[in-house]
């Protein structure tokens, strides 16, 4: 083999320790990511405590196979980012807002108690001065969320006690870092009133750019590149680098800004979107293992054999640390009513100290406030925390998913199985995302995406189209890891393709597109809707989409009297519940106070944080005046119903005309809940004497009275005020 040459210079790779080359470093690193997880799982470890004493193990302090280069401190940095990032991203804002109190009350808990322990243990203990002291004690009231990814993997992420403890983070780490500043701005003797005017500035700022600039922007950009899943990817990551670096700006800690990024993007990314699982994939499988590694090569066990003072400092800091977040956990769960297992969990992942913490003690430590041996005590408390943390939350997080399984309502559903026919190739990718937001996450049953090719001469050559739709369609679910079984149907016409699939797959749920041009055919001999309406009686959603659903405000439903009656009413509104929590909206509710009452109690039922307003809507037919209070990113979900069904009216059958007029710029779907087939058909023979057609007349008659009345109304309104016009000319 030849020699390899550049620039005229045999390349010579060198394996002396630590590693040099690039390539060879960033190969180990690799290998430590997949490998360690999967030994120390067998002696039932959790992965993050794999990487971090893995970390210890390759770092400056164990065989030192590395240094902790500036390259494995970015993508450390990065690391940290992202789990900041990702918690605001996953927190159920819904839920966050109904606890905020509580988020409050902890995060005050778990500052003052560990804050307190650590000014007197550090002042009467460890002989700190007091501005010593309060900057140690600061460092125990922060804590990183190392743990939370055990908490996301377990699918307890939206728990309370996970909600408050992501809350309480912000709180804690957010006064702690802004403390850190006065402290540091105290020992230069820099604590002017300019100081403090151009910190308030400063921070008013950014929470200004971050809540209102970043929503703006956000949603302009997935509702102009959409389909573009790359540039979606990188547009979320520069906005998070971009948040972090404005924080810096206004002095308070990057994470803070990865943190409020999340908050801020939350509701334009849904948690079953394809972006989303690729941020979760590359975060989980790169940027957070690097991260507990670079964690890890800090750690120095060497310290505790350099006498007694060392592992003194370093005991009392460990003890008073998780002293004082097991307090605060504890008098969190007595004054909230928490089971022991959610405790647990609230402590497992606040009393993990790792990133903010050494930030803290390496400041302390560079202007003089702290000595050697209080910087490796807190190193050695990095470690300890960080492996106790991982312990615990793993451990009453998989007992609280057991907990939380017998609480949950018992809720009686056949498997879920939702069919979407696809016939244009523009909403492949509208129809799959609002499918997986109507999907169950606990359902492993595949999306059913079906074409319907005509039986005629030219089969064959729709057949090979049809297949590239299909594979749109499972190349688009892929990215969330959702199963799409694809079929394809030879048949006379859409709609008896569309029914025997539907009775072939005992499907559920039908999702289908909705054109808002009606050809002559249609009017002749009906719509597409309207025959299936007919022929399928489980939940059809005939959906009209202009933009992405995640860039929603509101969602605005509308119900038809008497829809509480119906059959599939309960199931359609843990639907829309459903929707609700995966597009991050609030809903407001258009129909009677009856069939608001059965709604509230429903939502209640199974404890949904979803805000619910409600207006009264006396009559569907007065669908258009919801127009003036409508705006593009709405969501509006009309109910419908069949005919001889109990709520069904005359007047229904006019709403899909009056949808495709009034908001054909809107995201709208249009809902038939489900409906059993017996009770409607059980009469059929009657089908001569039926009096629907009567009712229709009536309904008729009933709207030329009401214009009429109108007329007369206005005309006499208008003599009213002329008749006034005339006696105060002849006054004057």
């Amino acid at each position: 083999m030849s020699p390899i040459f550049f620039n005229n210079t045999l390349l010579n790779i060198s394996f002396s320790l630590p590693l040099e080359d690039p390539v060879l470093i960033f190969a180990v690193v690799l290998f430590i990511i997949l490998l360690a997880p999967i030994v120390l799982r067998k002696f039932r470890i959790p992965s993050i405590i794999g990487l971090i004493l893995a970390g210890v193990a390759i770092g400056p302090h164990g065989f030192h196979l590395m240094n902790r280069d500036s390259s494995i401190q970015l993508f450390g940095t990065v690391g940290l980012l992202y789990i900041m990032f990702m918690a605001g991203l996953e927190l159920d804002l819904n839920e966050f807002k109904k606890h905020k109190n509580k988020s409050l009350i902890f995060g005050m808990l778990t500052f003052c108690f560990p804050f307190s322990l650590g000014i007197l243990a550090c002042h009467f203990l460890l002989g700190f001065s007091y501005l010593s002291s309060i900057l140690v004690a600061s460092m125990f009231s922060t804590h990183t969320l190392v743990a939370y990814p055990i908490a996301s993997k377990l699918g307890i992420s939206k728990n309370n006690a996970v909600t408050i403890a992501v809350g309480g983070t912000i709180i804690t780490d957010t006064v702690v870092l802004l403390l850190l500043a006065i402290i540091t701005g105290a020992n230069k003797g820099e604590l002017s009133a300019m100081f403090w005017i151009q910190m308030g500035i400063s921070i008013t700022i950014f929470a200004l750019i971050i809540f209102f600039l970043f929503p703006i922007i956000g949603r302009w950009f997935f509702k102009n590149m959409k389909g573009d899943s790359v540039s979606e990817y990188i547009f979320v990551l520069a906005m998070v680098f971009l948040a972090a670096f404005l924080a810096e700006l206004a002095q308070i800690e990057a994470i803070i800004g990865a943190f409020m990024a999340g908050l801020a993007l939350n509701k334009l990314i849904p948690h079953t979107s394809p972006v989303m699982n690729r941020i979760e994939f590359v975060g989980n499988a790169l940027f957070i293992p690097f991260f507990l590694l670079s964690v890890g090569m800090l750690v120095d066990l060497k310290v505790l054999l350099n006498g007694p003072q060392a592992l003194t400092v370093a005991g009392i800091l460990v003890v008073v640390a998780f002293l004082g977040k097991w307090i605060a956990a504890y008098l969190t769960q007595k004054v909230f009513h928490y089971s022991k297992n959610q405790r647990n969990v609230l402590f497992g992942l606040t009393s993990a100290h790792a990133a903010a913490t050494l930030a803290v003690i390496l400041i302390g430590y560079k202007i003089g406030l702290v000595n050697e041996a209080a910087l490796n005590g807190t190193i050695i408390l990095i470690l300890i925390s960080c492996l106790v943390a991982s312990f615990i939350t793993e451990n009453a997080g998989r007992k609280l998913v057991i907990e939380e399984d017998a609480t949950l309502p018992e809720i009686h559903n056949e498997k879920e199985r939702i069919l979407v026919p696809i016939s244009n190739p523009k909403t492949i990718e509208h129809l799959v995302d609002f499918s997986l937001m109507l999907k169950d996450k606990k359902s492993l049953e595949a999306i059913y995406s079906l074409t319907i090719v005509k039986d005629n001469k030219e089969a064959n050559k729709w057949v090979s189209k049809s297949n590239k739709m299909q594979e749109a369609i499972v190349k688009h679910a892929s990215g969330t890891d959702t199963r799409v079984q694809a079929i394809t149907r030879i048949d006379l016409s859409v709609v008896s393709g569309i029914t025997r699939a539907m009775k072939e797959i005992s499907g559920t749920d039908l999702v289908m597109g909705w054109s808002t041009k009606i050809s002559v055919t249609d009017r002749l001999f009906g719509t597409k809707i309207g025959t299936l309406t007919s022929n399928i009686w489980e939940n059809i959603y005939a959906t009209h989409f202009v933009h992405p659903i995640s860039t929603a405000k509101r969602m605005l439903v509308v119900m038809p009297n008497y829809v509480e009656y119906e059959i599939g009413f309960l199931p359609l509104v843990r639907k829309i519940n459903t929707l609700a929590v995966a597009a991050g909206v609030d809903i407001e509710l258009y129909s009677s106070d009856k069939t608001y009452n059965k709604v509230f109690k429903e939502l209640a039922l199974i404890k949904s944080a979803v805000h619910i307003k409600h207006h009264i809507l006396a009559h569907l037919e007065d669908i258009q005046l919801l127009k003036k209070s409508t705006t593009k990113n709405d969501l509006i979900l009309v109910i419908s119903a069949r005919k001889r069904t109990i709520s069904y009216e005359p007047y229904l059958d006019n709403i899909p005309a009056k949808l495709n007029k009034c908001f054909s710029e809107n995201n709208f779907i249009l809902i038939y809940p489900e409906q059993h087939d017996l009770g409607i058909q059980e009469n059929n023979y009657l089908e001569d004497y039926n009096l629907s057609p009567i009712q229709e007349q009536v309904e008729n008659i009933t709207r030329l009275r009401r214009a009429v009345k109108n007329i007369f109304q206005s005309r006499k309104k208008k003599s009213d005020n002329s008749n006034k016009d005339a006696d105060n000319s002849e006054n004057k």
